[in-house]
């Protein structure tokens, strides 16, 4: 089963757009885990194990577990997802870009070391930096596109001038990802739920590619706005949300909060489609 087909899978079985993003912070964990880095594994396996049923996605973010020498423990949370929700997809939030044989490497990371089902990608350094993950048949790329920063007008919102049609740049790998390098269907694109206008540009450009769209929830994006401009029959779309699920309570009902967040957020994007 390639990772569109869990993706679709989950979406159904779970009647869900939201995916869960993991970025465990210790110092907000709730009270009897807090600060305690070597809790990160079962604050996290608690979320999945609260929210599964109400998700299409999981997203663990790698730098929150780096940061603290946690990356045995992912790879324990990455085996607990995979024996206690399978049917849910799991797209490590890496965000590579380097070419050769170090994307290779970093290919083996995503893939085999943490056995995840998509991984995130910068297009910065161009297609070479792509490939190694197709590579891997099956497996999903998501590609920055359009992100929710502020500075993403930095570079993103730049017109390209030697391009015909003078499009932006987020335009362009939006073209290029529907295109001539999406040879397998692997790809898909990361567009930020704080600029509903650009995800509908996004989706005219890239009309059947998954969209991963972070923003909603802590980042202010509208849900409603969200699902209305990416959401189609030919394209579907996963709406990140990390902080609001994770961190919605940090008192002794905090499973019990995180499941409710979930679950409200989950209905507010199901409410956008129906």
């Amino acid at each position: 089963m390639t990772f569109l087909d869990m993706l679709h899978g989950a979406t159904a079985r779970n009647d869900s757009l939201l995916c869960v993003g993991l970025d465990p912070q210790p110092q907000r964990f709730p009270e009897g885990l807090r600060g305690d880095a070597h809790r990160i594994y079962d604050f996290c396996a608690a979320i999945v194990d609260a929210t599964c049923d109400l998700a299409c996605a999981f997203k663990p973010q790698i730098a929150y577990f780096a940061a603290h020498g946690a990356e045995g423990q992912l790879e324990r949370l990455m085996q607990h997802m995979r024996a206690n929700a399978p049917h849910v997809p799991v797209i490590l939030d890496a965000k590579r870009g380097d070419i050769g044989s170090t994307a290779q490497q970093y290919a083996r990371e995503a893939f085999e070391r943490y056995g995840a089902d998509a991984v995130t990608l910068s297009p910065f350094m161009g297609f070479d930096s792509i490939e190694p993950y197709l590579e891997y048949h099956g497996k999903g790329a998501f590609l920055l596109c359009r992100t929710s920063n502020p500075g993403g007008d930095d570079i993103q919102a730049q017109r390209l001038a030697s391009v015909q049609g003078q499009p932006l740049l987020y335009e362009h790998i939006a073209a290029q990802a529907q295109g001539p390098w999406n040879k397998n269907g692997q790809l898909g694109l990361v567009v930020g739920a704080t600029y509903p206008e650009e995800i509908a540009r996004v989706r005219q450009l890239a009309p059947t590619l998954p969209l991963l769209i972070p923003g909603v929830g802590a980042q202010g994006g509208d849900a409603v706005a969200t699902v209305r401009a990416g959401l189609t029959q030919e394209g579907t779309i996963a709406v990140n949300s990390s902080r609001a699920v994770l961190y919605a309570s940090g008192d002794g009902d905090w499973k019990d909060a995180a499941r409710n967040a979930a679950w409200a957020t989950r209905e507010a994007l199901n409410a956008a489609r129906r």
